[in-house]
């Protein structure tokens, strides 16, 4: 009777399956995934623990089987037909573990479309950031300038009031100082004019003095020549009666 060949171990398979299951996890996607796959790994397991015992039991039949064939030669052809049916039913495991292969095959592949997804997402994601991180930016950025230009606006404001308040200022002073000359050229002027009528009214005076004077001195000739008039007459008068 052949010896079956040995079936390589399936840690390996079920090492990828865990580190698959790892790197599924790190993104919300990979949770739902993880959970389902979980779930068919369980299946999985499940079926290989019932492969393991069927093939525990088939080593077993053998075992019984090849001591029957020691101690029962005459049940050969029972044992044999026996044999058949034991490598009908190997068949059938090998069937099933390679159904199970190509599922567990299916399942990877699957696990790795959805890896590529969550890969998708992750970059997607870091994209997304990034994307966000810019537009903070540059909305910071932009307040910054606004800022800049809100400070800019107020500090040309306050440059304008305070050039619009030193010209009022100058102006006011400027006006002050007008109204001053002003004030200072009518009290001149009035001062002048007091002085010019002050000096009118002294040259008047002098005038009048003078007229006074005149009149004075006229009135003194003429007093004097009416004298001599009247001397002249009381001497002619006298001569006249002397003659």
């Amino acid at each position: 009777m052949k010896k079956k060949p040995k079936k390589k171990s399936k840690k390996n398979k079920s090492i990828g399956l865990v580190k698959i299951a790892n790197l599924t996890s790190k993104s919300i996607s990979g949770v739902i995934s993880n959970y389902k796959k979980k779930k068919e790994l369980e299946r999985i397991k499940i079926i290989k623990q019932q492969k393991v015992l069927e093939k525990n039991q088939l080593l077993k039949e053998k075992k019984e089987l090849r001591s029957l064939e020691e101690k029962l030669n005459k049940e050969s052809n029972k044992i044999r037909s026996h044999e058949e049916h034991l490598k009908l039913r190997e068949k059938e495991i090998i069937l099933n573990e390679e159904k199970q292969k190509n599922e567990a095959d299916r399942l990877v592949k699957k696990d790795e479309h959805l890896i590529v997804i969550a890969k998708e997402l992750v970059n997607k994601e870091k994209e997304l950031k990034i994307k966000e991180e810019n537009q903070k930016r540059k909305d910071i950025d932009l307040k910054a300038r606004e800022e800049e230009q809100k400070q800019k606006e107020l500090k040309e404001q306050r440059k304008k009031l305070k050039e619009q308040k030193l010209l009022k200022e100058k102006e006011f002073q400027e006006k002050q100082l007008e109204n001053i000359k002003i004030k200072e050229w009518e009290e001149k002027f009035d001062r002048e004019r007091k002085l010019q009528e002050e000096q009118e009214i002294l040259r008047d005076q002098r005038l009048k003095q003078k007229e006074l004077e005149k009149l004075k001195k006229f009135d003194e000739l003429e007093s004097q020549s009416q004298n001599q008039s009247l001397g002249l007459e009381n001497f002619e008068v006298s001569k006249t009666k002397k003659n």
